[in-house]
């Protein structure tokens, strides 16, 4: 069993590292320098090996567990809605991430809008928003970079990666470009690489915020900014991470939208005034210009066919890992047969790995709703059983 989990993190607060010298891009542009917004929970220990990073999803933030009230340079975006860890549950003393032993560290991406170098930063040439100036960053990018915050922090070989869904692809570009950095890995709903439909609703989220007549190129910080386009898009993908059982069971309970958004459609069910809703908040505490960078991360990414330019299979080089690949067999945005391929491809490489399937109702989100599903397994692997 888990241990019994007492009193949460509670207060957190939001740590910046700012690193000066010229970081190279996989794109071939460069950044003068960046910063990367951090939290951390629990203690590193005196030798340096029980620091587990933590990599959020496409909206998440750095801020994973505990009550953050402000990030310092966000400004409104930091709503009520990012307060409390997006996975508060599972970290904290006595929990599956257990922060009476280990030391767990959470980064917002580079590209990010909550206080790390992103698009909505000031450019160092003259102080106002890179906007359109801002290069795209691919996974790998955003891997390297948290990598000098390890550095940093002392931390040579980290006892576990874990990361859900987009964050489950840093986690194995992280363990297969340095396998010696990492012990444990933990890819939740995730994948080898970007199937056929993702990559299509990718591509409609791209098309909805770029259609949007406020873009701008990018260039909209001193407007009102795309917030239609980005709705749209936030609506597109939303479908895939929950449930349409539990989105039914929620649009007949959440606060219904005016009816007046649209000028000919009226709206005949509590389904579309939900996803109206839903885009409407979802505008409130995100940039366009981040989404579409992570979301051009996501299109960009596949660990196989990048690494079999070099070698058959890119776990060759990881024996000496250990892996952990949760499946939730209702997710309709990295389907269970993404997992399988992974652990395929696990034990071609002759990689320990174990594959559990979650059995859920709640899709995707699985990984945000349902502690108690997820929380043994985890428990069982970073070794507090």
């Amino acid at each position: 069993m888990v241990p019994k989990p007492t009193e949460g993190i509670g207060e957190t607060e939001t740590q910046f590292f700012h690193q000066p010298d010229t970081f190279p891009l996989d794109c071939g542009s460069e950044l003068a320098g960046y910063t990367l917004a951090y939290e951390t929970y629990g203690e590193l220990s005196p030798a340096k090996d029980n620091a587990i990073l933590l990599f959020h999803a496409l909206s998440g933030s750095q801020h994973a567990a505990g009550i953050t009230t402000s990030v310092l340079g966000i400004g409104d975006r930091w709503t009520n809605e990012c307060q409390t860890g997006w996975w508060d549950d599972f970290v904290g003393p006595g929990r599956a991430l257990d922060t009476n032993r280990f030391f767990v560290v959470c980064v917002n991406y580079l590209g990010g809008c909550y206080g790390s170098t992103g698009p909505a930063s000031p450019h160092p040439d003259d102080g106002k928003p890179y906007g359109s100036r801002f290069p795209g960053v691919t996974i790998a990018d955003m891997v390297r970079s948290q990598l000098a915050l390890l550095d940093e922090l002392g931390v040579d070989t980290l006892h576990a990666a874990i990361g859900p869904s987009v964050g489950g692809l840093l986690a194995l570009q992280l363990a297969t470009d340095c396998p010696n950095r990492v012990r444990n890995v933990i890819p939740i709903a995730s994948g080898l690489t970007t199937s056929p439909l993702q990559r299509l609703l990718n591509f409609e989220q791209i098309l909805a915020v770029e259609g949007d007549g406020n873009f701008n190129g990018g260039d909209y910080y001193d407007g009102p900014g795309p917030k239609s386009g980005l709705a749209n898009a936030r609506r597109i993908s939303h479908k895939t991470f929950v449930s349409i059982k539990t989105l039914e069971k929620r649009a007949r309970t959440e606060i219904s939208q005016p009816h007046d958004q649209l000028s000919w459609y009226k709206l005949t069910r509590p389904l579309e005034s939900y996803m109206l809703h839903q885009g409407a908040k979802f505008v409130r505490r995100f940039d366009a210009n981040t989404y579409l960078r992570v979301v051009d991360a996501w299109q960009r990414f596949s660990l196989v066919e990048d690494e079999k330019k070099k070698s058959p299979n890119p776990f060759l080089k990881c024996q000496e890992q250990r892996y952990l690949v949760f499946s939730i067999d209702s997710d309709v945005c990295f389907y269970p047969e993404q997992q399988a391929r992974l652990t395929r491809e696990l034990t071609e490489a002759g990689v320990h790995n174990m594959h559990i399937t979650v059995h859920s109702s709640k899709g995707h989100d699985s990984f945000l709703l349902e502690p108690d599903l997820f929380s043994p397994h985890l428990a069982f692997v970073l070794g507090q059983i």
